[in-house]
């Protein structure tokens, strides 16, 4: 049921396959070799496929949030009464094993129709819902939301439904969104029922702030932003490439207005936020970092060509590039994605990536070591001996790429 009946009948790849058990109790699962596995409510692993069969369920909402759930299982739940519980329409089609379907609320109608339709009002009981029908239409791209369902959704958010989840799960779902086909629509979804704002103000309020025409066709820094994260998707790049992509501009949504559209010291005020969101959601500690770098740096990778030899080695000490040097290339690669993420930007060349990676390479010829043993005598006069080594050979990349 579920998740791969949806995608057998879209013709998807199945993954994983979900099973309900109607008619039975835990004792019966036990006694066929099944292991339990659920903490809130019977699931069983198969003996054989380990495969998940959660006994048929009906559930009461008790407290705020996603957690306030008492379940309630017998062998005399239906799987009609299983069925209603479950979040959108096109969730809730079970298959038997002779292929019959079990269709009570239309959801083949709205795979065709393309919707993302709640199927009762207990959808308004899991907040966590929210993220995942944000998730789902990153996925899921020629998909819309039912009005009716984002109304739902827009009362849950003016309830405070979505203030009662756990940082650990928002960052759960958003960063599988990241991971999706097209993530900016799952930021749309999220924005359309005013969820984004309580969950990413930070990000939200880029939404309606003017960027230079001459420099952002688009003009909207968040629809630049979401052009950005895409850029990065078509690409194919790891979540912490896709994560900086989306806070780089953050700080653009703090600069002083008087100044608008530019944004003079944005990347400065940017990491201030990055690192509120960062800490905020619990973000691990490999997409903190590279987001907090590429708000940073962004520009000045932007202006590559245009820095001294000495700004250039100081840039690649300052991004640890010697310790982590696959670090400091994606941090090229979500600066290129800002670059191309504009209105008639999107296949024109980045030649700064491939340039600093050749600063890089450059600066990592020098042997540390020698110079370290050249100085043995004055060991307080290594690190200066080694960055004016380095400052020498990414002086030669300079000036050839200038004549």
């Amino acid at each position: 049921m579920g998740g791969a009946v949806r995608d057998e009948l879209l013709g998807l790849p199945v993954k994983d396959r979900d099973y309900v058990v109607v008619g039975a109790t835990p004792e019966d699962m036990l006694a066929q070799g099944f292991r339990p596995v659920g903490k809130d409510f019977p699931v069983f692993l198969h003996p054989h496929t380990h495969e998940e069969y959660a006994l048929a369920r009906t559930e009461r909402k008790t407290a705020p949030g996603y957690k306030g759930f008492v379940f309630h299982t017998a062998s005399d739940v239906t799987l009609e009464q299983d069925l209603v519980r479950r979040d959108l329409t096109i969730n809730a089609i079970a298959r038997a094993e002779d292929g019959t379907l079990v269709d009570p609320f239309n959801g083949r109608q709205d795979l065709q129709g393309r919707v993302f339709r709640h199927v009762s009002g207990a959808f308004a009981e899991d907040p966590v819902r929210i993220l995942r029908i944000a998730r789902f239409a990153a996925r899921f791209t020629d998909f819309t939301v039912a009005p009716e369902t984002n109304i739902l959704m827009q009362s849950m958010v003016a309830a405070g439904e979505v203030d009662a989840l756990v940082p650990e799960r928002v960052w759960q779902e958003l960063s599988r969104g990241l991971m999706e086909q097209q993530p900016s629509r799952m930021f749309e979804v999220l924005r359309a029922c005013g969820a984004l704002a309580r969950i990413l103000p930070e990000l939200d309020a880029l939404w309606g702030i003017p960027q230079p025409e001459k420099y952002h066709p688009e003009i909207d820094t968040g629809v630049h932003v979401m052009m950005v994260v895409d850029t990065a998707a078509r690409a194919n790049y790891p979540l912490p490439v896709r994560f900086a992509t989306i806070m780089h501009d953050l700080g653009k949504g703090v600069t002083p207005a008087a100044g608008w559209p530019s944004h003079h010291g944005h990347e400065g005020l940017g990491v201030e936020l990055v690192e509120r969101v960062c800490q905020r959601l619990k973000v691990p500690s490999e997409a903190r970092d590279l987001a907090l770098m590429t708000t940073r740096e962004h520009g000045n990778v932007g202006r590559a060509f245009e820095l001294r030899a000495s700004t250039i080695v100081n840039l690649l000490g300052r991004c640890d590039a010697f310790r982590k040097p696959e670090r400091f290339i994606d941090m090229l690669r979500a600066t290129e994605c800002d670059s191309r993420g504009r209105t008639g930007y999107e296949e024109k060349p980045f030649p700064q990536l491939a340039y600093l990676q050749a600063a890089l390479r450059a600066a990592q010829s020098v042997n540390a070591g020698v110079i370290a043993g050249m100085f043995q005598q004055q060991p307080q006069r290594i690190p200066e001996a080694i960055h004016a080594a380095r400052v020498e050979v990414v002086e030669q990349l300079v000036q050839a790429q200038r004549q």
